[in-house]
Parts: structure tokens; sequence; C-alpha cells
């Protein structure tokens, strides 16, 4: 680890690497509450929007991951961001769900240079303790990502008429918010140092190789214990994360008929739980193992996604409010939880491999940590289940594997 590990990261680093950490939420949460409207618009499975975006941001990830630790950080972000525009104007305009499925994919290859990008940056800086401590901070300021999300996804739900659109179409709205915010990040990419560069030991950057002995590095962090072990850990619990984000608001809008707006409120509840938890951990890194902290958190999530399930399973409550607010209560301490699991989980595993495969360790991680969410959107499209069945057993089982994870980490 160079000097740069022990520089204090600058405020402008801070906010334009939260920003582009948020890229997931940005393209996902901004038009949850226009999902049934898409689907009324366009016919066929909105979920699927989510299956096509997850999947292409995990599959994307492996290729951008090797080009990283070859060309730099700056290069693909540049392309990534051009990509995530691109995509969120091809959604604003699309005549069918399988055209804004197809956008979704393309946006997706673009919005996952954000996240894995971030990543690989703060591993080519920092180290261990350190490193979890920059990615709570990011993951502190990024929660306002899907805090907001929501909100501003109602508001521009409710603001279709303004722009001539009907009701049903003003869910286009979101996607062109969308292109406008990947436009201001574009600018914003110019601010950040290559953190990546050429010369230095150790470096890839350093070394002429092939672009396929990059991509081979994969082979050797899938044999890497520790690096996988970590890694499976957020893997299962955001697994679990994207069967409520996939759910949550045919559940909360169409079973329980809560208006968008409020439902973008019972939304936002979960993310002040992240921003807590965030803000707990800065303090709680210093004082235990990451590993430890990750096998409490994974622990905790999987107690109270017990409680949710068993509400789930037999309907406790019905469609009334006391049914709402089990699930509301429930889920927020699962959610919470992601203020650690996320941070500490990142730092644990990335810690687990040599600078020179930063890039594509970053990338390995994000591509099973986010293509979890193909598995749970799949399921919930096939069963169609309106109540909060179905999604509570899968982020039961979810939970169940992370804390299992979660304590073989904690033996390392």
């Amino acid at each position: 680890m160079t000097t740069e590990e022990h520089r204090k990261p600058t405020l402008a680093f801070i906010l334009i690497l939260s920003a582009f950490m948020a890229f997931t939420s940005l393209a996902t949460d901004v038009y949850l509450p226009a999902m049934p409207d898409m689907q009324h618009d366009l016919g066929g499975h909105a979920e699927m929007t989510i299956t096509g975006f997850v999947g292409g941001f995990a599959l994307a990830q492996l290729v951008w991951g090797p080009i990283s630790d070859k060309i730099g950080r700056k290069t693909p972000l540049f392309i990534g961001t051009l990509l995530f525009i691109a995509g969120a104007v091809g959604c604003a305009l699309a005549p069918s769900m399988h055209a804004a499925i197809f956008w979704r994919m393309i946006q997706a290859f673009g919005a996952c240079t954000g996240p894995m990008i971030s990543r690989a940056m703060v591993r080519d800086l920092y180290d261990g303790t350190n490193a979890a401590r920059v990615l709570t901070t990011l993951m502190l300021i990024m929660a306002a990502a899907p805090l907001v999300g929501p909100l501003i996804g109602g508001g521009l739900l409710a603001a279709g008429p303004v722009f001539g659109l009907e009701p049903r179409a003003a869910w286009r709205l979101s996607f062109w918010f969308m292109a406008v915010a990947g436009t201001i990040l574009f600018f914003f990419i110019f601010a950040l140092p290559e953190t990546l560069h050429r010369g230095e030991p150790g470096s890839q950057c350093e070394n002429p190789s092939s672009l396929r002995k990059n991509f081979a590095t994969y082979a050797t962090l899938l044999k890497n214990r520790a690096f996988m072990i970590y890694t499976l850990s957020v893997t299962f619990f955001y697994l679990g994360v994207y069967a409520y984000i996939s759910a949550s608001s045919t559940i909360y809008i169409d079973h329980f008929h809560v208006p968008a707006e409020v439902y973008s409120v019972l939304f936002g509840v979960n993310i002040l739980g992240v921003m807590i938890m965030s803000t707990a951990n800065r303090q709680l890194v210093l004082r235990f193992a990451l590993k430890d902290l990750l096998a409490v958190a994974t622990a905790v999530a999987f107690g109270f996604s017990i409680v949710l399930m068993i509400v789930g399973l037999t309907h406790a409550g019905g469609q009334s409010v006391w049914g709402l607010a089990a699930i509301v209560v429930s889920m927020f301490f699962v959610f919470s939880m992601n203020g650690i699991v996320a941070a500490c989980s990142n730092a644990a595993a990335l810690n687990c491999v040599p600078e020179s495969m930063a890039g594509s360790a970053a990338a390995l991680l994000g591509a099973l940590q986010y293509g979890s969410g193909v598995v749970p959107s799949l399921i919930l499209s096939v069963f169609a289940d309106p109540t909060a069945g179905v999604m509570s057993v899968i982020i039961c089982v979810s939970m169940l594997c992370a804390a299992t994870m979660g304590q073989l980490g904690r033996r390392i």
C-alpha cells in the first residue's frame, strides 16, 4: 500500500464517489412508484425491467473490472456514464415493455461502472479499517439517493399533467430525470483523480500483459476462500434486499392500497435506518473487527426476517393498517443492517486481495452482489403474489444464508 492510504479524502472526492455509488439506487428507486403505471401503459411485467437491469449490471462489471485494472479508473467511468444516459433516454421513449427492458440493460451496462470504480478507487488508496470508514462514509451520503429517489418519483408522477402527459404515461419523466442527473455526473468525473497510476510497483498499468491475463484473475479470486465468504455474505443479503425492492411497490400500493406518495415515505423510512447504522458503523469499525461486525449485523437481519416471514405467511393483520405496520417495522430492521453489512463486507473482501486485482475483485463482488437481484425478481414474477408471502420467504432464506456466511467469516 502506498503512502496515499494515509491521505485524508477530500470532500469533493467523497461526494463524487458517493454519487456514483448511488447510480444503482438512482436507476431503480426513482421509478419504483411508477412501476404500476408503467405496467398499465406498456403491458407485460414491469418487474422484468429490474431483472434486465440487475442482470446487465452484474454481467457488465465482469467486463469493466479487468479493463479498469488495465487502462485506469476514469476512462471506463466516462464511457459508462454515457451508456447510462443513453439507456435512460431509450427507456423514456420506449414504445413497449420489451423495448424498456432492452434499454434498461443498456443503462445497466453503464451504471455498473459507478459503484465498481468507486470501490476500486477506495481500495487503491486505503486498506482495512481505513477503507471501511471511507466506504461507510460513502454509504451514509449515498443513502440519500434511495431516500429521496421514491419521493422524487412520486413527485414526477404528480407533475405529469404539467408536462402534458396522461397520468398513466407520467412514469416517463422518471427516466428523463435520470438522463439529466447522468449528464451532470459526467462532468463531475473531470474532478476525480486517476487512482491507478502507470508505473507504480504492483499496478496492472505497469505490466503490459494482455487483457486475457487480466480476465484470468477471476479464477484466482474464486479460489480465494476469505474473499468469497465475505462476498457471498453481502450477495445473499442483497438478494433479500432486491426481493423487497421488486415486490414492495405492488404489495404496498396494490395490496394495501397505499398512495404512491405514501409508499415513497414508507420506503424512505428504511433508508433512514441505513443512515443511522452507517453513522454508528464509522465508530464501530474502530473498536471491533470487520468480520465480527458483519457476523452480528447479518444475524440481526436474519432474526427480524423470521418475524417478517411469520407476518407474511400468516397474513397477520390482513390488509389493515396493523398488517402493514408489522411488515414495515420488521423490514425496517432488516434493511437497516445494510449500513453495516455493505461497508464491512466490501472492505473485508477487498482487503483479501492484492492491489493489482482491485478492479477485478470489485467487479466480481459487485456482479454477485447486484446480480443476486435477478433471482428474487424472477421468482416474484413467476408467482405473482400480491401479498407479502413470497417476498417474506425469499428475504428470510436470503438472510439465513447471509448470516451463515457471516459466521464462517468470523472464523477466518
